[in-house]
């Protein structure tokens, strides 16, 4: 019989395509999140309910369970540092404790790219870059401490433990990036930061979600091969920000972003909406901040050799082919629709 794995955030966008994954493989699931999810029932899993923040409820959801693939996490660009520390640093402090506890060698940490991100170019970058001095957004600050957590756990020995790092995961019923742009341009909220000539990794949900059952597998079975360590994960096909997000514009039936604005003007305008939102509506997003400023106006595509090399990575699906899946779907369609309309 297959080991039984914990999938935090199971029920999210990510976590969701882990489980349906994992138990095609033919692994026992369980799902620890903080609301029921009936979709995750149905095909198969385990349900229990409670906060990561919480030791005693990931203690208690973790018995019995052979291995931990943690996907939840806040993300997002605008908060508190408190709502982002509470679930990126102290959850990830309690899943390590859970292992501990429940005597749990095996755990799968989703991080990101931006632990990395200085708020310049990157380009064709491996797993050696360092992590920078300065954070301009509590989620890649907070997600940096939790990976170097981890990591420096498993390099102790205490645990077999690998960090993956998906860069901007997209596909059907994505919740956050697709229909922020479509609803953004439906507005006309949507401007090209710099010239548009920067390059960006991007990663179809999945191949996202593969990466995971290949870092749990390797873990399992090989840990010297992946213990203790970081990797990128991609499409491995680099695009033009604007190119991709227009896709999904004139996907929608949109004119295509064409309008630019100076990275430099952006940045300016980002630093004065975020003290204006944190002085008099600081529970409301600002429309753009110094972090997405750089995240929109700089290159970020990564090398794939480590992960390919040490979890046999390689996507399912290209660039094109997500597309199509995505522009196809029932699920975009009512998107474009309501977009339009709102």
């Amino acid at each position: 019989m297959k080991p039984v794995i914990l999938v935090t955030g199971g029920g999210g966008f990510l976590g969701t395509e882990v489980v349906r994954q994992l138990l095609e493989k033919g692994y026992q699931v369980r799902i620890l999140a903080r609301n029921p999810y009936p979709h995750i029932q149905k095909l198969g899993a385990e349900c229990r309910t409670g906060d990561i923040a919480i030791p005693e409820d990931l203690i208690k959801a973790s018995e019995g369970c052979h291995a931990i693939i943690h996907t939840a996490a806040k993300a997002g660009i605008w908060g508190s540092y408190r709502d982002y520390y509470l679930p990126n640093v102290i959850g990830t402090e309690n899943v390590l404790k859970a292992c501990q506890v429940n005597h749990i060698e095996v755990l799968v940490h989703t991080s990101s790219p931006s632990v990395v991100f200085n708020g310049k170019d990157m380009e064709g970058v491996d797993e050696s870059v360092s992590y920078p001095k300065h954070y301009e957004a509590h989620y890649p600050h907070t997600k940096a401490i939790s990976e170097r957590k981890v990591l420096a756990t498993a390099q102790k020995g205490r645990i077999r433990a690998c960090a993956l790092r998906p860069h901007l995961i997209w596909g059907i019923g994505d919740n956050h990036l697709i229909p922020r742009f479509v609803q953004r341009a439906a507005r006309n909220q949507i401007r090209i930061v710099g010239e548009g000539h920067n390059l960006v990794d991007t990663v179809c949900i999945e191949n996202a979600a593969l990466a995971h059952i290949l870092a749990l597998e390797i873990l399992l079975q090989e840990p010297q091969k992946a213990n203790g360590k970081a990797y990128f994960i991609s499409n491995g096909e680099p695009i033009r920000l604007f190119d991709w997000i227009n896709r999904f514009v004139t996907g929608a039936g949109m004119n295509p972003v064409t309008r630019k604005v100076p990275t430099w003007l952006a940045w300016t305008a980002g630093s004065i909406l975020e003290g204006f939102h944190r002085a008099f509506m600081p529970q409301k997003e600002p429309r753009m901040t110094r972090f997405l400023a750089d995240e929109l106006s700089t290159a970020h595509w990564f090398s794939l050799k480590a992960a390919q090399d040490d979890l046999s990575y390689i996507p399912l699906i290209n660039n094109e082919e997500g597309f199509q899946k995505v522009l196809e779907s029932a699920w975009f369609q009512e998107l474009a629709r309501k977009s339009r309309i709102s």
